[in-house]
């Protein structure tokens, strides 16, 4: 059974930092895409950052120099490290796994919140 658990969300002023992480299990990790998307009520669900097994980054125009991400199979965990936060990186954060000719899984989000 595929288990994602996403931690680290909070409160934090704007220019603040938080490190969210999601752990998994049950899944083929090394060899998984994984990824970091936001959502906001009554919006969908948008890609923040993305990182392939090979290491590979791709981020949204909104955070690219500001957000990154990294992972570590070791663990098997996937960060996002939020830097010079802005109000509107406000939402709920879900960390989402897609493997190889499997189904993709999403966690249960974490809330981050960031005040002006």
């Amino acid at each position: 059974q595929v288990q994602l658990v996403e931690s680290g969300g909070g409160l934090v002023q704007a220019g603040g930092s938080l490190r969210l992480s999601c752990v998994a299990s049950g899944t083929n990790f090394s060899n998984s895409r994984m990824g970091w998307y936001r959502q906001v009520p009554g919006k969908q669900r948008d890609l923040v950052a993305l990182i392939t097994s090979g290491g590979t980054t791709n981020y949204a125009d909104s955070v690219r120099g500001r957000f990154t991400i990294s992972r570590d199979n070791g663990k098997n965990t996937v960060y996002l490290q939020m830097n010079s936060l802005k109000p509107e990186d406000t939402g709920v954060y879900y960390c989402k796994v897609m493997g190889i000719g499997t189904p993709s899984y999403w966690g249960q989000g974490t809330q981050v919140t960031v005040s002006a």
